[in-house]
């Protein structure tokens, strides 16, 4: 992240002027015992704070009259006075009450005070600004995403020995491609509010190519401040309309057939201040994220319904999902693991929760039901349904595993990729073709089942395999369950972001189909974020 796009996010002049007048009374070497025992008092509760000046005999980090301090103090309040342009909360660092106690500083023991509290407040501000807010399984168990923390004693010891100051705490924020780009669109966004650039909604009925009228030019207005169309003076709905209104849907994972129905318009007509929730809610999770955007990776989005394969950060293959169904047990979980093999013509092993609440029902009331499945015991030996009473069971006492072979109907598909973890979660094919054409695809009961889930193996093959296509149709044929073990391991990121950038083109919008971001909003908010307008 440059050091030149911060430089031009806006700061208060006043604060500027705050961080320059502040200057150390010229006694503060004859008082340097009650400056001692005054950080000693302030950072007892504070284990790393107080070992941290400990082993820097009570040296002043921050209220020193060297110019290395000045430079120290100037960069703090230059960041705290610009932490809602990271969408986390002023309040939260209390950066009006630190520049009182600034101002009104007399003594050497004020000093010790407030050197503890900048302290104090600057390992806040790092580990929020670097890692979150949060703890992403306690908003909700579906995001089970393990977020790095910065080592508080480390930070500041590195903190200590920096000639740098402005460019170490420049550098706290994620240095990815995809934070600045989300701090952009922010900046951005909260323009349009304050100018309220999009102007008015669009009435909502069915727009289509040849439709002509106030409606049509209403929605050619919005599109045209939105960046979708060129300026027009068209009535009509005509070819310059309709690819504008496909360019929209492409951007919000829409069916792009260029014709504004009922949901088209209801996305185009958003409002800035949703679409701001969406990538300050989009910052945080980018906050949770150690993605090393080198080397081969694959992410699936499950709010976009896709699979991509990267490599050193650049999309190389991208095909459709189906992701789990938006119920309390099948939604797809956020967690991020290694892909270790892939097994071509898998067998299905039945998850229990499945077998039990799903399929035992249906053998109650027909003991033929799902006969393609296998019940097999304790023994491993498969079992007859003809003499069994499917009626002595229930989910606690069902004592059969149930299986179905490798096939074309095999529910897995004919290939799986695997990533073992406690969530049972992978990546799989499936013989239901016809859900990838659907514009939401949330049906599986939690794994990701893939639309090219050949062509993805391929591509996960091409490094070890001269003819990767030659190789995986080889074992395909022989009909038998093979594990093909990938000689690279590759990290799987499941994530889940209604706001997302690419490299090129303008900031892409999803349906926030689990709920999930509306939870962590209203948690930002219980810590004092707020949507902010400003001229720009």
């Amino acid at each position: 992240m440059s050091q030149s796009f911060w430089r031009n996010i806006f700061i208060p002049s006043f604060l500027k002027a705050l961080v320059l007048v502040f200057l150390l009374p010229a006694n503060f070497a004859a008082a340097f015992t009650a400056f001692k025992q005054a950080v000693a008092e302030a950072a007892a509760k504070d284990a790393d704070v107080a070992r941290f000046y400990q082993l820097n005999n009570y040296t002043s980090l921050w209220t020193g009259g060297s110019d290395l301090d000045l430079v120290r103090r100037q960069a703090l309040i230059l960041a705290l006075s610009r932490v809602e342009n990271h969408s986390l909360p002023a309040s939260r660092y209390q950066l009006d009450q630190l520049i009182e106690k600034m101002a009104s500083a007399n003594t050497a023991r004020d000093f010790g005070f407030i050197d503890v509290t900048m302290t104090k407040v600057f390992l806040k501000y790092a580990r929020d600004v670097s890692s979150g807010l949060f703890v992403p399984s306690q908003l909700s168990d579906g995001i089970q995403r393990e977020v790095t923390r910065l080592d508080r004693a480390k930070i500041l010891n590195d903190f200590s020995v920096s000639f740098e100051p402005q460019r170490f705490i420049n550098d706290l924020p994620p240095q990815s491609p995809e934070y600045t780009r989300l701090m952009k669109e922010k900046l951005r966004l909260e323009y349009v509010m304050k100018n309220n650039a999009w102007g008015p909604i669009v009435p909502l009925s069915k727009l289509e190519p040849g439709d002509s009228g106030e409606r049509t030019v209403i929605l050619r207005n919005r599109l045209i401040a939105m960046g979708f169309m060129s300026r027009s003076a068209t009535a009509t709905y005509d070819r310059s309309v309709e690819k504008a209104v496909q360019n929209f849907q492409i951007t919000h994972g829409l069916q792009a057939d260029g014709v504004a129905g009922k949901g088209t318009i209801e996305e185009i007509n958003k409002s800035p201040e949703a679409r701001l929730k969406s990538v300050m809610v989009a910052m945080e999770r980018e906050r949770w994220f150690s993605r090393a955007n080198k080397g081969r990776e694959v992410i699936v989005n499950l709010t976009d319904f896709t699979a991509k394969i990267f490599d050193d950060g650049k999309m190389t293959f991208r095909t459709r999902s189906v992701v789990g169904k938006n119920q309390n047990n099948r939604r797809s979980p956020e967690f991020s693991d290694i892909m270790e093999h892939m097994i071509i013509n898998p067998t299905w092993n039945v998850p229990r929760s499945i077998a039990t609440k799903e399929y035992l029902p249906m053998m109650k009331k027909n003991p033929n039901a799902v006969s393609y499945l296998r019940l097999i015991d304790s023994n491993g030996r498969t079992i007859s349904r003809e003499n069994l009473d499917f009626s002595q069971y229930d989910t606690r006492n069902f004592p059969f595993d149930m299986k179905q072979a490798p096939g074309n109907r095999n529910a897995l598909g004919l290939v799986k990729f695997m990533f073992p973890n406690k969530h049972n979660i992978y990546l799989h094919d499936t013989p239901a073709k016809k859900l990838f054409k659907r514009e939401v695809r949330a049906y599986s009961h939690g794994c990701i089942r893939l639309h090219q889930p050949f062509d993805f193996a391929y591509t996960l093959l091409e490094p070890q395999e001269e003819e990767p296509k030659k190789f995986f149709t080889e074992k395909l044929n022989t009909r038998r369950e093979t594990k093909v073990d990938l000689n690279r391991k590759i990290p799987v990121h499941i994530i889940y972001r209604t706001a997302f950038t690419e490299a090129k083109g303008p900031v892409q919008y999803r349906r926030d189909i689990y709920g999930r971001d509306a939870t962590i909003w209203k948690a930002l908010v219980n810590e004092g974020v707020v949507l902010r307008a400003h001229q720009g």
